[in-house]
């Protein structure tokens, strides 16, 4: 991938909109995309892979896997918070009709996802030699395997309950799999209950390998659990047949309701919340494709759902469990090839003291072309330092195992004064941000929750050492990891993130200033380039585009090229059609949802906006502003935000300027130019908010980045 310089960003622009006293006029705005259907139109995309057969063929499934994991989450989040405002809403209205026009498209999606799934992954996957056999086809010895397995491992965890009034509906979790059975006949004690539920166990397997003896040669068999308690739902109810059932699956509200205003011990009040997020207000109904109506009209009415919360799918109900069978397949040519991460050697030579390093100049990190650990090794040197006083850390998502929790708990018990700043609402890592504040509290670490009514999404990580100043005098110098993504080894493998080891004065009094906030909750003087939301980003952004779009209106250079995973904030996205109408070329490269309309003639014709979708997920923010012909015209910045109204103006974020101008130039040659260049996972979007794929075997920016870095096996 050849070396651009900044002028790749730069365009000839010129005058376009009249000007006023005050500066370009306001923009007439055009209506702007809704933010679920652009979700579900990111989703799409992401079911387009499935289609690639430049995709090794188990990668193809994995897609599968994540869409599924995707709308889960949309049905226990965005859909949940849409229907929730619509409550407060009677009758027909706006509102209603764009959320039903969202179900149907979510129905579609879902429906297009199956037939994907079946008739084209399925017999791909056969004829690969992977199959899943299901009862109808087991040869005796297979049955025979099966039924063994069922009794010695499935039925003893297995409790079916038959309904009357003294066996209400059981509670059934969020996302549970369960049966739903109609029994002919009568009960042990004479009575004609006819309907038992059967819940599947989470602690078994969803997909089981069979032994390789009982497959044709060349095969690797599979059975689904569900199958195989399919087979044997008669032996549950001695004497009774079973007339008809089907396996189903209830989405839940999953938002964690907590009024951290009147709690006394918000960990305390969340660990509690946990209890009941999995019980929260159906969302959506899946039942099989051949369950009777008789069933899913009894079960709608059991969760007070209307039809159109039923999904009928033809296939496994939740396929995200599938990828127990990507993991189990034996054959490596149908992944991914192994890709591993490349240490820095030349920036960062290993076995070199890093904080030595970093007292020569910053080091910038691109993952996952390059490793993450030495942001590891940058914590581990500091724990074993004993001139290293004080760790600070704000925690995201960092998983249930995780070396940089052991290594502050370590640093802990070496007497070091460790604050940690732990998000505990952050959503689906709630437990396990709770269990590592309880052990960070276990042994002495000073542990807060961030403030109260915002969410704390910055990465940050503060050092901070007793050094030897240049006359012999004792100083402190602080050290600093500020990151674009979470601390999170694993996920670091698989997201697209940047970061930066600095030592720089400046910026490090700035990240301990954003400490120092955050725990004692007082007003902090003004960073200089550290910029913070909810304090000044969103003016900061506002202003930067304010600029660009009056040096467009005075015919100098004028560019915005943003990298974001969601474009959400009106505020912002007006301000981006201002500079745009003004006579600003405008570049957006938003991985998710995105509610600018571009290419509208005559209102944001000026406007492009992209979207990557390849192997790693898209996660960088990087945020790139012109307005005018010197390099003092220009500034960039890495942050943890993305542009939505939520990151702005309720959550604590961070936004730096990157000003080493070789550090720079980098971070614009790999974050923003192979983007806006890529021809092989990159999709356009129209006016309308659909996208079309650009695909003519040219270069990608994720498997250039990766040639240029890492090791492929």
């Amino acid at each position: 991938m050849q070396s651009n310089t900044v002028t790749v960003l730069s365009h000839n622009c010129h005058r376009f909109a009249p000007m006023t006293p005050d500066g370009p006029l306001q923009p007439a705005l055009p209506p702007l995309l809704n933010r679920e259907q652009a979700i579900l139109e990111f989703n799409r995309r992401v079911l387009a892979q499935a289609r690639r057969e430049d995709v090794p063929l188990l990668e193809r499934l994995r897609y599968i896997t994540i869409v599924s994991s995707n709308m889960d989450e949309f049905f226990e989040v965005r859909f949940a918070d849409a229907i929730e405002a619509l409550r407060s809403v009677p009758g027909a209205s706006p509102q209603r009709d764009a959320l039903r026009s969202v179900a149907a498209e979510a129905h579609a999606l879902i429906d297009t996802q199956y037939a994907l799934f079946n008739d084209e992954l399925m017999p791909e996957l056969q004829r690969k030699g992977i199959v899943i056999i299901n009862h109808a086809q087991r040869n005796e010895a297979q049955r025979a395997w099966v039924d063994r397995y069922f009794e010695q491992q499935v039925r003893p965890l297995l409790v079916p309950v038959g309904l009357d009034p003294a066996h209400p509906f059981p509670q059934v979790a969020n996302k549970s799999l369960n049966f739903i059975v109609r029994l002919g006949g009568r009960d042990a004690f004479g009575r004609a209950s006819s309907i038992a539920i059967v819940k599947v166990p989470r602690a078994l397997p969803r997909v089981i390998a069979l032994p390789r003896e009982l497959c044709a040669a060349g095969e690797q068999g599979f059975v689904l659990l569900t199958s195989v308690i399919r087979a044997h739902l008669e032996t549950l109810f001695a004497g009774r047949p079973v007339e008809s059932f089907s396996q189903f699956r209830v989405t839940r509200d999953s938002d964690l309701e907590v009024d951290e205003v009147d709690v006394a011990n918000l960990r305390q009040a969340m660990r509690t919340g946990l209890t009941t997020r999995h019980f929260g207000e159906a969302i959506r109904l899946e039942v099989v494709s051949t369950c009777p109506e008789a069933l899913w009209r009894f079960l709608l009415g059991q969760f007070d759902l209307p039809e159109a919360a039923l999904y009928r799918v033809n296939g496994p109900v939740n396929l995200v469990r599938l990828n127990q069978l990507i993991d189990q397949v034996e054959s490596p040519e149908l992944r991914f090839p192994p890709y591993e991460p490349a240490w820095p050697e030349r920036r960062l030579p290993r076995g070199q003291s890093i904080l030595a390093r970093l007292r020569q100049g910053d080091v910038l990190l691109h993952h996952p072309y390059e490793s993450f650990d030495p942001v590891v090794q940058f914590l581990r040197e500091s724990v074993a330092d004993p001139d290293v006083l004080a760790i600070k850390m704000t925690i995201y998502r960092t998983g249930s195992q995780s070396v940089l929790m052991d290594l502050l708990i370590d640093a802990t018990r070496r007497g070091k004064d460790v604050t940690v700043v732990v998000e505990l609402k952050a959503r689906f890592d709630e437990e396990a941000n709770i269990n590592w504040a309880e052990r960070l509290e276990a042994v002495g670490a000073q542990v807060v929750y961030g403030i109260v009514g915002f969410k704390t999404h910055a990465k940050l990580l503060l050092i901070t050492r007793r050094e030897a100043g240049p006359r012999g005098q004792t100083l402190l110098r602080r050290y600093a990891h500020l990151s674009t993504g979470n601390y999170n080894p694993p996920t670091a493998r698989l997201y697209t993130d940047a970061g930066i080891l600095t030592a720089d004065a400046q910026l490090t009094a700035d990240a301990d200033a954003v400490f120092h906030q955050l725990t004692s909750l007082t007003r902090v003087r003004s960073q200089r380039h550290l910029v913070t939301a909810p304090f000044q980003l969103h003016r900061r952004l506002m202003q930067h585009l304010a600029a660009v779009a009056q040096a467009a209106a005075a015919g100098q250079p004028a560019r915005v090229v943003i990298k974001v995973n969601a474009l959400t904030e009106p505020a912002l996205i007006g301000a981006l059609i201002a500079a745009a109408q003004a006579g600003a070329e405008v570049d957006l490269i938003v991985r998710g949802a995105c509610m600018l309309p571009p290419g509208i003639p005559g209102v944001t014709e000026r406007v492009r906006v992209r979207s990557i979708v390849g192997r790693f997920l898209e996660h960088t923010r990087v945020l790139y502003f012109r307005w005018g012909p010197t390099d003092d015209d220009e500034v960039l910045y890495l942050s943890s935000a993305d542009w939505m109204g939520r990151n702005m103006f309720r959550r604590i974020e961070v936004a730096w300027s990157v000003r080493d101008p070789a550090l720079r130039q980098r971070v614009i040659d790999e974050c923003l130019v192979p983007y806006l260049h890529d021809r092989r996972d990159a999709w356009q979007q129209a006016p309308d908010g659909s996208y079309n794929r650009i695909a003519d075997d040219g270069p990608g920016a994720q498997a250039a980045l990766m040639a240029r870095y890492g090791v492929i096996a």
